[in-house]
Protein backbone atom coordinates (compact mmCIF):
# COMPACT_ATOMS: atom_id res chain seq x y z
CA UNK A 1 0.00 0.00 0.00
CA UNK A 2 1.25 3.37 -0.58
CA UNK A 3 2.68 5.05 1.97
CA UNK A 4 3.36 8.59 0.33
CA UNK A 5 0.80 11.47 -0.38
CA UNK A 6 -0.33 11.12 -3.85
CA UNK A 7 -0.71 14.88 -4.41
CA UNK A 8 1.74 16.16 -7.07
CA UNK A 9 5.13 18.00 -6.58
CA UNK A 10 5.12 21.41 -6.61
CA UNK A 11 8.10 21.37 -8.65
CA UNK A 12 6.64 19.13 -11.71
CA UNK A 13 3.22 20.96 -11.65
CA UNK A 14 1.72 22.20 -15.12
CA UNK A 15 2.35 25.76 -15.77
CA UNK A 16 -1.33 27.43 -15.77
CA UNK A 17 -2.68 24.16 -14.11
CA UNK A 18 -6.49 24.90 -13.13
CA UNK A 19 -6.57 25.51 -9.73
CA UNK A 20 -9.95 23.83 -8.57
CA UNK A 21 -7.48 20.96 -10.07
CA UNK A 22 -4.80 21.94 -7.40
CA UNK A 23 -7.29 22.24 -4.92
CA UNK A 24 -8.17 18.65 -5.01
CA UNK A 25 -4.83 17.40 -5.11
CA UNK A 26 -4.31 19.38 -1.78
CA UNK A 27 -7.57 17.67 -0.79
CA UNK A 28 -7.24 14.24 -1.83
CA UNK A 29 -7.03 12.45 1.15
CA UNK A 30 -10.00 14.49 2.85
CA UNK A 31 -12.04 13.96 -0.15
CA UNK A 32 -11.07 10.15 -0.75
CA UNK A 33 -12.18 9.86 3.00
CA UNK A 34 -15.68 11.61 2.26
CA UNK A 35 -15.84 8.76 -0.87
CA UNK A 36 -15.61 5.89 1.64
CA UNK A 37 -18.27 7.87 3.91
CA UNK A 38 -20.66 8.30 1.43
CA UNK A 39 -19.95 4.25 -0.19
CA UNK A 40 -20.91 3.28 3.66
CA UNK A 41 -24.00 5.96 3.57
CA UNK A 42 -25.17 4.18 0.47
CA UNK A 43 -24.59 0.70 1.08
CA UNK A 44 -28.54 0.94 3.59
CA UNK A 45 -30.31 1.37 -0.12
CA UNK A 46 -27.83 -1.61 -1.62
CA UNK A 47 -28.79 -3.94 1.45
CA UNK A 48 -32.20 -3.04 1.39
CA UNK A 49 -32.89 -3.55 -2.57
CA UNK A 50 -31.47 -6.84 -2.19
CA UNK A 51 -33.30 -8.31 0.75
CA UNK A 52 -36.54 -7.39 -1.57
CA UNK A 53 -34.86 -10.60 -3.94
CA UNK A 54 -32.75 -12.78 -1.92
CA UNK A 55 -32.67 -13.84 1.66
CA UNK A 56 -30.17 -12.08 4.04
CA UNK A 57 -27.41 -14.73 4.50
CA UNK A 58 -27.36 -15.14 0.97
CA UNK A 59 -26.49 -11.67 0.34
CA UNK A 60 -23.77 -11.53 3.06
CA UNK A 61 -22.86 -14.68 1.54
CA UNK A 62 -22.20 -13.49 -1.92
CA UNK A 63 -20.38 -10.36 -0.79
CA UNK A 64 -18.01 -12.05 1.60
CA UNK A 65 -17.29 -14.47 -1.17
CA UNK A 66 -16.22 -11.19 -3.64
CA UNK A 67 -14.40 -9.66 -0.80
CA UNK A 68 -11.80 -12.83 0.15
CA UNK A 69 -11.64 -13.01 -3.64
CA UNK A 70 -10.48 -9.40 -4.03
CA UNK A 71 -8.76 -9.27 -0.63
CA UNK A 72 -6.42 -12.42 -1.50
CA UNK A 73 -5.38 -11.53 -4.53
CA UNK A 74 -4.51 -7.99 -3.09
CA UNK A 75 -2.55 -10.27 -0.46
CA UNK A 76 -0.93 -12.26 -2.68
CA UNK A 77 1.00 -9.41 -4.75
CA UNK A 78 1.36 -6.90 -1.18
CA UNK A 79 1.71 -8.98 1.80
CA UNK A 80 2.09 -13.05 1.42
CA UNK A 81 3.55 -12.97 5.28
CA UNK A 82 1.74 -16.04 6.85
CA UNK A 83 -0.12 -15.21 10.03
CA UNK A 84 0.79 -16.40 13.59
CA UNK A 85 -1.32 -19.10 15.54
CA UNK A 86 -2.09 -16.68 17.46
CA UNK A 87 -2.58 -13.80 14.65
CA UNK A 88 -5.15 -16.24 13.39
CA UNK A 89 -7.11 -17.10 16.22
CA UNK A 90 -7.71 -13.50 17.06
CA UNK A 91 -8.74 -13.16 13.19
CA UNK A 92 -11.39 -15.75 13.52
CA UNK A 93 -12.76 -14.68 16.42
CA UNK A 94 -13.02 -11.06 15.03
CA UNK A 95 -14.59 -12.84 11.80
CA UNK A 96 -17.31 -14.45 14.03
CA UNK A 97 -18.21 -10.85 15.99
CA UNK A 98 -18.46 -9.17 13.18
CA UNK A 99 -20.22 -12.12 11.19
CA UNK A 100 -22.54 -11.07 14.16
CA UNK A 101 -23.04 -7.76 13.39
CA UNK A 102 -23.80 -7.90 10.28
CA UNK A 103 -26.77 -10.36 10.18
CA UNK A 104 -27.85 -8.16 12.59
CA UNK A 105 -27.75 -5.24 11.11
CA UNK A 106 -28.69 -6.81 7.23
CA UNK A 107 -31.55 -8.34 8.46
CA UNK A 108 -32.81 -5.20 10.77
CA UNK A 109 -31.88 -3.09 6.92
CA UNK A 110 -34.85 -5.52 5.73
CA UNK A 111 -37.43 -4.87 8.06
CA UNK A 112 -36.78 -0.92 8.51
CA UNK A 113 -35.77 1.75 5.90
CA UNK A 114 -32.09 2.75 4.71
CA UNK A 115 -32.38 6.19 5.89
CA UNK A 116 -33.35 4.27 9.84
CA UNK A 117 -30.71 2.06 9.14
CA UNK A 118 -28.04 4.13 8.67
CA UNK A 119 -28.93 7.39 11.09
CA UNK A 120 -29.63 4.47 13.76
CA UNK A 121 -26.17 2.19 13.42
CA UNK A 122 -23.89 5.28 13.45
CA UNK A 123 -25.23 5.44 17.24
CA UNK A 124 -22.25 2.98 17.63
CA UNK A 125 -20.09 6.24 17.74
CA UNK A 126 -21.13 6.82 21.10
CA UNK A 127 -22.01 3.20 22.47
CA UNK A 128 -17.62 2.37 21.27
CA UNK A 129 -16.35 5.05 23.89
CA UNK A 130 -19.07 3.50 27.09
CA UNK A 131 -17.48 0.21 25.99
CA UNK A 132 -13.87 0.75 26.29
CA UNK A 133 -14.63 2.48 28.96
CA UNK A 134 -15.73 -0.26 30.97
CA UNK A 135 -13.33 -2.66 28.97
CA UNK A 136 -9.97 -0.82 30.15
CA UNK A 137 -11.40 1.04 33.32
CA UNK A 138 -11.04 4.55 31.70
CA UNK A 139 -13.27 7.32 32.59
CA UNK A 140 -14.88 9.56 30.10
CA UNK A 141 -15.59 12.87 29.96
CA UNK A 142 -19.72 13.78 30.74
CA UNK A 143 -20.23 15.46 27.21
CA UNK A 144 -19.48 11.24 25.86
CA UNK A 145 -22.63 10.57 28.14
CA UNK A 146 -24.52 14.00 27.47
CA UNK A 147 -23.86 13.23 22.99
CA UNK A 148 -25.12 9.48 24.64
CA UNK A 149 -28.59 11.30 25.15
CA UNK A 150 -28.77 13.35 22.94
CA UNK A 151 -28.20 10.97 20.27
CA UNK A 152 -30.81 8.13 21.74
CA UNK A 153 -33.67 10.57 22.37
CA UNK A 154 -33.16 11.29 17.89
CA UNK A 155 -33.87 7.61 17.59
CA UNK A 156 -36.72 7.28 19.60
CA UNK A 157 -37.94 10.56 17.27
CA UNK A 158 -37.22 9.01 14.46
CA UNK A 159 -38.77 5.67 14.83
CA UNK A 160 -41.97 7.22 15.71
CA UNK A 161 -42.93 8.49 12.22
CA UNK A 162 -45.81 10.72 12.43
CA UNK A 163 -46.41 10.33 15.90
CA UNK A 164 -44.69 8.28 19.14
CA UNK A 165 -44.44 4.72 18.81
CA UNK A 166 -43.09 1.42 19.45
CA UNK A 167 -40.13 0.83 16.66
CA UNK A 168 -40.49 -1.89 14.68
CA UNK A 169 -38.75 -5.22 14.55
CA UNK A 170 -35.76 -4.13 11.93
CA UNK A 171 -35.20 -0.48 13.72
CA UNK A 172 -34.39 -2.91 17.02
CA UNK A 173 -31.92 -5.23 15.01
CA UNK A 174 -29.85 -2.32 13.69
CA UNK A 175 -30.16 -0.79 17.49
CA UNK A 176 -28.71 -4.29 18.70
CA UNK A 177 -25.88 -4.10 15.49
CA UNK A 178 -24.71 -0.89 16.22
CA UNK A 179 -24.19 -2.56 20.33
CA UNK A 180 -22.51 -5.59 18.95
CA UNK A 181 -20.34 -3.82 16.74
CA UNK A 182 -19.12 -1.17 19.68
CA UNK A 183 -18.30 -4.41 21.62
CA UNK A 184 -16.38 -5.87 18.29
CA UNK A 185 -14.82 -2.97 18.22
CA UNK A 186 -13.55 -3.01 21.44
CA UNK A 187 -12.54 -6.18 20.98
CA UNK A 188 -10.40 -5.75 18.29
CA UNK A 189 -8.23 -3.10 20.47
CA UNK A 190 -8.30 -5.50 23.29
CA UNK A 191 -6.88 -8.57 21.31
CA UNK A 192 -4.22 -6.43 18.66
CA UNK A 193 -3.35 -3.86 21.19
CA UNK A 194 0.36 -4.27 21.27
CA UNK A 195 0.93 -6.76 18.44
CA UNK A 196 1.96 -5.84 15.06
CA UNK A 197 -0.37 -7.76 13.59
CA UNK A 198 -1.13 -7.06 9.57
CA UNK A 199 -4.40 -5.03 9.10
CA UNK A 200 -4.60 -6.65 5.88
CA UNK A 201 -4.37 -10.30 7.36
CA UNK A 202 -6.80 -9.73 9.67
CA UNK A 203 -9.23 -8.14 7.58
CA UNK A 204 -8.60 -11.03 5.42
CA UNK A 205 -8.89 -13.53 8.13
CA UNK A 206 -12.36 -11.94 9.30
CA UNK A 207 -13.66 -12.06 5.25
CA UNK A 208 -12.99 -15.48 5.08
CA UNK A 209 -14.76 -16.21 8.11
CA UNK A 210 -18.03 -14.28 7.24
CA UNK A 211 -17.75 -15.71 3.69
CA UNK A 212 -17.78 -19.65 5.07
CA UNK A 213 -20.23 -19.01 8.03
CA UNK A 214 -22.65 -17.18 5.96
CA UNK A 215 -22.75 -19.65 2.89
CA UNK A 216 -22.68 -22.24 4.95
CA UNK A 217 -25.97 -21.01 6.70
CA UNK A 218 -27.49 -21.26 3.12
CA UNK A 219 -25.70 -22.74 0.61
CA UNK A 220 -28.82 -24.08 -1.49
CA UNK A 221 -29.97 -20.29 -1.45
CA UNK A 222 -26.40 -18.97 -2.69
CA UNK A 223 -26.28 -21.51 -5.51
CA UNK A 224 -29.86 -20.45 -6.49
CA UNK A 225 -28.54 -16.61 -6.34
CA UNK A 226 -26.06 -17.77 -8.83
CA UNK A 227 -27.46 -18.99 -10.96
CA UNK A 228 -30.92 -17.22 -11.44
CA UNK A 229 -29.10 -13.28 -10.60
CA UNK A 230 -30.16 -10.61 -13.36
CA UNK A 231 -27.59 -7.53 -14.32
CA UNK A 232 -28.74 -5.74 -11.21
CA UNK A 233 -28.67 -8.04 -8.48
CA UNK A 234 -24.75 -9.12 -9.95
CA UNK A 235 -23.49 -5.20 -9.73
CA UNK A 236 -25.43 -4.69 -5.97
CA UNK A 237 -23.87 -7.38 -4.80
CA UNK A 238 -20.39 -6.49 -6.20
CA UNK A 239 -21.15 -2.95 -5.17
CA UNK A 240 -20.91 -4.11 -1.37
CA UNK A 241 -18.54 -6.99 -1.65
CA UNK A 242 -15.81 -4.07 -3.54
CA UNK A 243 -16.83 -0.65 -3.14
CA UNK A 244 -17.92 -0.98 0.67
CA UNK A 245 -15.37 -3.83 1.50
CA UNK A 246 -12.20 -3.57 -0.61
CA UNK A 247 -12.28 0.21 -1.73
CA UNK A 248 -13.18 1.37 1.71
CA UNK A 249 -10.86 -0.73 3.67
CA UNK A 250 -7.95 0.04 1.46
CA UNK A 251 -8.89 3.49 1.61
CA UNK A 252 -8.92 4.19 4.90
CA UNK A 253 -5.98 2.31 5.76
CA UNK A 254 -3.57 4.59 3.59
CA UNK A 255 -4.98 7.94 4.05
CA UNK A 256 -4.97 7.00 8.12
CA UNK A 257 -1.31 7.20 6.95
CA UNK A 258 -1.58 10.46 5.45
CA UNK A 259 -3.74 12.75 8.42
CA UNK A 260 -4.60 11.77 11.78
CA UNK A 261 -6.94 9.66 13.19
CA UNK A 262 -9.17 12.00 14.34
CA UNK A 263 -9.67 14.06 11.35
CA UNK A 264 -10.31 10.16 9.79
CA UNK A 265 -13.33 9.37 11.78
CA UNK A 266 -14.77 12.58 11.87
CA UNK A 267 -14.77 12.53 8.17
CA UNK A 268 -15.92 9.30 7.92
CA UNK A 269 -18.59 10.07 10.68
CA UNK A 270 -20.45 11.78 7.92
CA UNK A 271 -21.89 8.44 7.00
CA UNK A 272 -25.40 8.55 8.59
CA UNK A 273 -25.67 12.18 6.58
CA UNK A 274 -25.29 10.30 3.17
CA UNK A 275 -27.62 7.51 4.26
CA UNK A 276 -29.81 9.97 4.96
CA UNK A 277 -29.16 12.48 1.77
CA UNK A 278 -29.13 8.86 -0.86
CA UNK A 279 -31.74 6.78 0.90
CA UNK A 280 -34.55 9.85 0.65
CA UNK A 281 -32.87 10.97 -2.95
CA UNK A 282 -32.40 7.65 -4.72
CA UNK A 283 -34.50 5.79 -2.42
CA UNK A 284 -37.73 7.56 -2.34
CA UNK A 285 -38.09 7.44 0.89
CA UNK A 286 -40.02 10.00 3.47
CA UNK A 287 -39.10 11.54 6.55
CA UNK A 288 -41.86 13.08 8.86
CA UNK A 289 -41.10 16.27 10.61
CA UNK A 290 -40.45 14.27 14.09
CA UNK A 291 -38.24 12.02 12.07
CA UNK A 292 -36.21 15.02 10.85
CA UNK A 293 -35.84 16.40 14.31
CA UNK A 294 -34.51 12.77 15.25
CA UNK A 295 -32.11 12.37 12.27
CA UNK A 296 -30.54 16.01 13.98
CA UNK A 297 -30.31 14.66 17.04
CA UNK A 298 -28.46 11.86 16.01
CA UNK A 299 -26.48 13.03 13.49
CA UNK A 300 -25.73 16.15 16.60
CA UNK A 301 -24.80 13.80 19.40
CA UNK A 302 -22.63 11.50 17.31
CA UNK A 303 -20.65 14.21 16.33
CA UNK A 304 -20.66 15.69 19.64
CA UNK A 305 -19.69 12.23 20.88
CA UNK A 306 -16.40 11.81 18.47
CA UNK A 307 -15.50 15.28 18.79
CA UNK A 308 -15.50 15.08 22.18
CA UNK A 309 -14.05 11.50 22.79
CA UNK A 310 -11.02 12.20 20.13
CA UNK A 311 -10.56 15.42 22.50
CA UNK A 312 -10.21 13.18 25.48
CA UNK A 313 -7.92 10.35 23.83
CA UNK A 314 -5.66 13.31 22.51
CA UNK A 315 -5.06 14.99 25.64
CA UNK A 316 -4.63 11.83 27.92
CA UNK A 317 -2.61 9.71 25.74
CA UNK A 318 1.15 9.83 26.69
CA UNK A 319 3.88 11.31 24.56
CA UNK A 320 1.49 12.23 21.48
CA UNK A 321 2.52 15.42 19.18
CA UNK A 322 -0.07 17.61 18.42
CA UNK A 323 -1.58 17.27 15.41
Amino acid sequence: MPTTPLTPSPRIQIRGQNPFASLLGARRVDILLLMVAVVWGSSYLAAKTLTGTVGVTVILSLGFLITTLALSLIWLVWNRRRPGRRETVVGVVLGFTQAAVLILETQGIAGTSATNAGLIISLVIVFTPVTESVAFHVPLPRMVFIAGIVAVVGVCLLVSGDGFAAPTVGDLLVLAAAAVRSIHVTAVSALTRGHSYSALTLTLIQSTVCAVAYTLADYRGVIQAVQSFNAGEWAGVLYLGLACSVFAFLVQTWAIQQTSASRASLLMGTEPIWAVLIGISIGRETLMPLGIVGAALIITGTYLGLRSETRHRETTTPGRCAQ
